[in-house]
């Protein structure tokens, strides 16, 4: 009888672990341009040195997480950089609609000399196109004598 028994209790636990349904598996968050309100670039640069360049963005909601920088090299020394944000989409949650200034760090080495081109995206104007806070930053290249 054990014997009878068993089979079927295996196939009756199988089966109804294999009808349950898990949650969702959609995706639950998407990707989002920040717009950038400041970036507190330095005066210059000193060639092959690394800068701390805090840059402040606007989060729009509770549910919008900072997730990095974008940066895009459109010339030897010009740089596009979004800051880049994920935002849940879970309706279990609730996100507050405050409007936040946040601020982050992006890590910066000056490999080239002359100067750098920083265009940083602030947003949209009000025919949807693309508008950028622009830095120039000159290199100062280090005295040999020294």
């Amino acid at each position: 009888m054990k014997k009878v028994l068993m089979p079927i209790f295996l196939f009756v636990a199988c089966s109804w672990f294999s009808s349950c349904e898990l949650d969702d598996d959609s995706p639950n968050f998407y990707f989002t341009t920040l717009n950038v309100v400041d970036a507190d670039v330095p005066e210059s640069f000193e060639f092959g040195e690394i800068y701390d360049i805090n840059v402040t963005f606007l989060r729009p909601n509770g549910c919008t997480f900072f997730e990095g920088f974008d940066v895009t090299r459109t010339a030897e020394t010009d740089r596009d950089i979004v800051v880049i944000g994920s935002v849940l989409t879970d309706e279990d949650i609730a996100c507050t609609e405050a409007l936040e200034e946040v601020a982050a760090t992006l890590r910066f080495n000056v490999i080239y000399t002359g100067e750098y081109h920083f265009r940083f995206y602030a947003g949209e104007d009000a025919n949807g196109n693309a508008t950028f806070m622009e830095y120039t930053i000159p290199v100062i290249a280090e005295d040999p004598t020294n």
